[in-house]
């Protein structure tokens, strides 16, 4: 029987996850979540972990206060996240922490030898080099959960790096799929987080609306795989049925197809080698119909544009992009910027930054710091 922790336990992933632990029986070793203590609560009860973490401290008082009874024990911060991602008891991790926080657990998971179920993009796109680095170094296995990367991955198997020829990374192209700038100009809240497929957290909801999330998947995918950038294509697929393909020199195509449901890739990352039975429905083709395809409109959509340019500069160029972004989304679902707002910051971030190679943690969180100064500033001084 495998025993899992999951970081980012509240959130659309971390809930998915825990689906397919109850459906496989799985244990638990640890949960930890950001803030939500009710619903953090409610999943020691089901699942009795030995450990339970609650990223904001001034909140352990009170979901101890909840689950006192259980004798789970209560961490806090970021020294609680790393603890829950290194114990021993745990066969693997699953990270599905949101936002560059998740770049320490992943470093702390895999020193401690932990294979590893990653959905926490920003630490492959901040500090990607660190994280494979490590990865080699422990020989620890590294699962992509993200569901294009869980399909290339899947393409993968069996082949040679050397017969690659590109990486097609489909994209579903968001709500705002063939609007210009104009068009998208007085977005409100509610319209960027009504993705047409997925049902996702609202930071990545949101960064799919701007494109931003499969530019960040662009340097997720070069640093996955170990490609460059001339070698990932993004295809626009508006079905999210095809979710994602590599091209072989020999002109063979293999993608990975299913229903769009993140339990399948999370289910996968957490059984790997082994297809079991999922809690999603059978995906018919019959139902679709056809499926279709476009070239993304790098004009319309600034994210995009920005994070394959940082993509090319490397260094911390995608970590200032990533902590960029991070704040200008956070500004935008708070009410305090417009939608068309997060792409000029995060561009405006990455113009203003001194790009530097990357040695260590710091410079990464040095980085994204110095970009979410950038964007608080530009927003007090009326961007």
């Amino acid at each position: 029987m495998k025993t899992v922790s999951i970081l980012g336990s509240t959130g659309a992933i971390g809930v998915q996850a825990l689906d397919v632990v109850k459906m496989h029986g799985y244990k638990v070793a640890a949960l930890a979540a950001k803030s939500d203590i009710h619903k953090l609560a409610g999943q020691i009860r089901e699942f009795m972990p030995e450990y339970a973490c609650i990223y904001d401290a001034d909140k352990a008082d009170a979901l101890y206060s909840l689950v006192k009874d259980t004798g789970v024990k209560i961490l806090t911060g970021m020294d609680g996240l790393c603890k829950a991602a290194s114990l021993d008891s745990a066969d693997l991790v699953l990270n599905g922490v949101v936002g560059t926080i998740g770049l320490r657990p992943t470093l702390a998971a895999i020193e401690a030898g932990k294979d590893l179920a990653l959905a926490n993009k920003e630490a492959l796109v901040s500090g990607g080099d660190l994280v494979m680095d490590a990865v080699r170094r422990k020989g620890v296995n590294l699962y992509p959960v993200d569901s294009e990367h869980s399909a290339i991955f899947q393409c993968l198997q069996g082949s040679r790096r050397q017969d690659v020829k590109k990486i097609l990374l489909t994209a579903s192209g968001g709500p705002f799929f063939g609007k210009t700038k104009e068009d998208m100009r007085g977005v409100t809240v509610e319209q960027a987080l009504a993705h047409p497929t997925w049902k996702m957290g609202k930071k990545i909801t949101v960064d799919s609306a701007t494109l931003m999330n499969k530019g960040l998947e662009y340097i997720e995918a070069m640093r996955l795989f170990g490609v460059s950038a001339d070698e990932i294509e993004i295809v626009i697929h508006r079905e999210s049925v095809i979710h994602s393909a590599v091209e072989f020199r020999d002109g063979a195509v293999i993608a990975q197809l299913g229903v769009p449901d993140m339990r399948i890739p999370i289910q996968y990352a957490l059984t790997y080698p082994e297809r079991l039975e999922s809690p999603t429905k059978s995906l018919s083709l019959f139902d679709y119909g056809r499926l279709t395809f476009f070239k993304p409109d790098f004009e319309a959509f600034d994210c995009i544009k920005t994070a394959l340019k940082a993509a090319a500069l490397g260094g911390t160029a995608p970590a200032t992009v990533s902590g960029a972004d991070e704040v200008a989304v956070g500004l935008f679902l708070d009410g305090k910027i417009g939608f068309l707002d997060i792409g000029r910051l995060v561009s405006g971030a990455l113009e203003c930054s001194e790009i530097k190679d990357i040695r260590s943690v710091s410079d990464v969180t040095d980085a994204v710091e110095a970009a979410g100064e950038y964007v608080k500033s530009a927003y007090k001084s009326g961007l």
